[in-house]
């Protein structure tokens, strides 16, 4: 089982209703990622923070340690927009390499900061979702959506195959490292291409083996499971209603002083 599936069933919003963590998580990415704004993107990274630590009773320490990965990438993906290599220096900083300079702008740096926070508040979000949700109640609010059944199947059969892989790709890892199939760079390289190949024969076998598990058990074209009700609550209601509309207010924030001070101008 992967770790954030152990997070999920263990964490103490694991009864939660989904729906209610679904329309927190999406609803709060999406005004985020179209205001851009700032105050915005740190109370949704606060709140999600404290509702993972705090009520899910996930670790502090594990929280900031699946932080960490998309902070590096976006802090390497914003050297872009940060950094410019110019003969002249602009006005955030300047550092001399030659005749040129590794120089950046004040607007690039702002730039560059409400992209982080943005994008950081955003992953918080879904990981809330991850890490409290499990993958079968978050199919249940997509088929109570009215998602195409297809698209849904295929997504659980999806959810289910990656055990299989991982756990057939752990073993013939296992079994390399034990005919010395590591020793060298060459041989590694070797041993690599032959687990790719051996694990897509498996799969395949896998999927052919299901397929006829599931016609023995009169498969008709539906997968149907079994689903916990866990009804919504209305202070859970009232409470994630009253922090979209501060997050909205704050999202709209910027609009509305580019509107005044359009309307001062004119």
């Amino acid at each position: 089982m992967l770790e954030i599936d152990k997070l999920c069933y263990t964490s103490k919003l694991r009864y939660v209703n989904a729906g209610e963590k679904c329309f927190f998580s999406l609803a709060s990415v999406i005004l985020c990622i179209v205001s851009r704004s700032v105050p915005a993107a740190l109370l949704l990274l606060i709140a999600s923070t404290y509702l993972t630590v705090r009520k899910g009773g996930i670790s502090i320490k594990r929280w900031l340690r699946y932080m960490t990965l998309p902070l590096t990438f976006l802090l390497l993906g914003t050297g872009a927009i940060l950094v410019n290599i110019s003969r002249t220096p602009l006005d955030a900083f300047a550092l001399p390499v030659g005749s040129l300079y590794l120089t950046g702008s004040r607007a690039g740096v702002l730039q560059a900061a409400q992209l982080i926070l943005t994008a950081l508040s955003s992953v918080s979000a879904l990981f809330f979702l991850s890490f409290n949700t499990p993958m079968t109640d978050i199919l249940g609010v997509l088929k109570a959506c009215r998602l195409p059944r297809l698209l849904i199947e295929l997504m659980m059969l999806t959810y289910r195959f990656i055990f299989l892989l991982l756990e057939n790709a752990s073993a013939m890892l296992l079994s390399q490292d034990a005919r010395l199939g590591n020793r060298d760079l060459r041989t590694a390289f070797r041993s690599r291409g032959m687990l790719a190949s051996m694990l897509f024969i498996r799969a395949m076998r896998q999927a052919g083996s299901l397929y006829d598990a599931m016609e023995a058990r009169c498969y008709d074209g539906q997968i149907r499971v079994l689903e916990e009700q866990h009804p919504p609550r209305r202070r859970e209601i009232l409470s994630i209603a009253v922090f979209e509309a501060v997050l909205l207010l704050l999202a709209l924030l910027p609009f509305a002083a580019g509107a005044a001070g359009a309307g001062a101008w004119l």
